[in-house]
């Protein structure tokens, strides 16, 4: 018999979603979490560690590229909003029931703005806007190419000596989330669930099958081995993923590789800098840049207190996790994956050249691109903060040469008995409906029966479209704005309807893949 069902390696907002879903579907079932970090949520998930943006695609504009016909892709941008709104959804259900804390220890509304500069841009800006807005998901998105209304929305950015087009769009209700705080209270909520085990300071030394199964060495702080069997695992530990997946030798993984991106913040921790600008704003990124770096001015709340963050700097690393080593990527190298990677190295020079020159860029000149959007700003009062570590996904194309992957991504084996979940942006954001994702694949008596109607109550839109049901859409956002307290007064206007009146009015559906809570899927038979 395994020592438990269910292996959970990595403490971030991953892991620890996935393991509430499992806790609150199946009860009886035995999970044990492992993390190498005397802490939960101390890479990614921390707040210092991300843009904190709850990515809906509303200020994102590389979410909605210009095709090759000249449109405005809008798809993309709809179904991570879809997939945001699940994730609303269940947090604000853990909220009433009492299983999360007051949510504004974990999230608060801070709006969502796109701002540019040049006259094509504004171009853009405004047919985009256009665009999104006659969907229902995005129908409160205003636009603007006035003064008046732009040094209303941007007190601190606007600049009446420019003579240069500006313009921007506006979502009242868009979120600052702190997935740190976040992540520590469903580590909080699960160490006090019968069966569920919290192993902090372990590090997985190896991986090997056993049976229908995994045996799992682990190594403790003061040197202990043991090992654990498991029915299933899960391998949710950001950049080191896809090192643990190589010592896994799965054939779902052959030909995977990592590209390693650091990054970094110039932060304000000024209070009332902070509240008086109370948006987070989006650029455009510079050409040659990757998605993770479009510049953006946001106002953040980390431990109840508000901050200023601008950036990121993106720049080039060989490492992994921020607390890795120099060593990581060299050691990810692998015969089945040294091509792609050389394809990659290749294609991507351009790419390679800017984050190098990113890398060696002085203080000066990141204040210089802060001036950009904040004009009148005081240097002194900004400090560089590291950011956490990205690995970006090289994977094998349809003509199996190396292709640079910016996304999240799922990937499991065939037999369901492992899932890993490799990429970046928009990454936490969507962790609710990647880990139904990983349920669905390879849990999947856990969406349906008694389990299934247990998830209809966490998550009411489960199995439907939100992309495809105004009416749907309205009930949920109701439910999601007043539960979190991201309702904007001004523009947010829907019928009145309780959270038991949701959950009542509509026939339940059994999940189906590839809707609101869909992700790329790989490696499966």
């Amino acid at each position: 018999m395994p020592n438990t069902d269910i292996l959970l390696v990595g403490g971030g907002i991953m892991s620890t979603t996935l393991a509430t879903l499992v806790s609150l579907l199946d009860p009886s079932r035995r999970v044990l979490l492992v993390e190498q970090a005397t802490s939960l949520a101390s890479e990614s998930s921390d707040a210092w560690n991300n843009a904190g943006t709850g990515h809906a695609g509303y200020c994102e504009l590389n979410y909605t590229p210009r095709s090759a016909g000249g449109d405005i892709a809008i798809d993309r941008a709809l179904d991570i909003n879809a997939r945001f709104e699940v994730s609303l959804q269940f947090w604000s259900s853990l909220v009433k029931e009492g299983l999360l804390p007051e949510p504004e220890t974990f999230i608060n509304r801070v709006p969502h703005l796109s701002w540019v500069k040049g006259q094509d841009n504004v171009r853009f800006l405004k047919e985009r806007q256009q665009r999104l807005s006659a969907h229902p998901l995005f129908a409160e998105m205003q636009y603007s190419d006035q003064p008046a209304d732009l040094a209303s929305w941007l007190p601190l950015m606007a600049d009446s000596s420019s003579e240069e087009k500006t313009a921007a769009t506006r979502i009242g209700h868009g979120s600052d989330v702190n997935f740190g705080a976040l992540t520590r209270s469903l580590g909080e909520f699960l160490g006090n669930r019968n069966g569920v085990g919290l192993r902090l300071g372990t590090r997985v030394t190896d991986l090997k099958r056993k049976g229908a199964g995994w045996q799992v060495t682990l190594k403790d702080q003061q040197g202990q081995t043991s090992q654990v069997t498991t029915r299933f695992l899960f391998i949710g530990a950001g950049g080191a993923a896809l090192p643990l997946l190589q010592k896994a030798g799965i054939k779902e993984a052959r030909g995977y590789g990592g590209f390693p991106v650091s990054g970094l913040w110039l932060a304000c921790q000024d209070e009332s800098l902070a509240r008086q600008h109370g948006a987070k704003v989006y650029g455009k990124a510079p050409v040659g840049a990757p998605p993770m770096s479009v510049p953006h001015l946001d106002t953040r709340i980390i431990d109840g207190k508000p901050a200023l963050l601008f950036g990121p700097f993106a720049g080039f690393t060989t490492r992994f996790l921020k607390a890795g080593s120099p060593f990581d990527l060299v050691g990810s190298v692998r015969s089945h994956n040294l091509s792609k990677m050389l394809d990659v190295a290749g294609s991507q020079w351009p790419l390679t050249r800017y984050l190098i020159r990113e890398a060696f860029s002085s203080r000066q000149d990141r204040l210089d691109e802060l001036g950009n959007f904040l004009p009148d700003h005081n240097p002194d009062q900004w400090q560089l903060r590291r950011a956490g570590q990205r690995v970006q996904i090289i994977k094998p194309d349809q003509k199996g040469r190396g292709k640079l992957e910016f996304g999240t991504e799922v990937l499991s084996t065939g037999d369901g008995s492992l899932a890993a979940l490799l990429g970046a942006s928009p990454g936490a954001s969507t962790c609710v409906s990647a880990m139904l994702d990983v349920i669905e694949r390879c849990l999947p008596e856990l969406v349906a029966g008694s389990a299934g109607q247990r998830l209809k109550t966490l998550i009411p839109s489960y199995g439907q479209s939100l992309v495809k049901d105004p009416s749907l859409l309205q009930d949920v956002r109701k439910f999601t704005l007043d539960t979190l307290g991201l309702k904007d007064i001004s523009t947010h206007q829907p019928r009145s309807l309780s959270h038991a009146d949701r959950h009542t009015q509509r026939n339940f559906r059994p999940g189906e893949p590839g809707r609101d809570h869909s992700l790329r899927h790989t490696g499966t038979a």
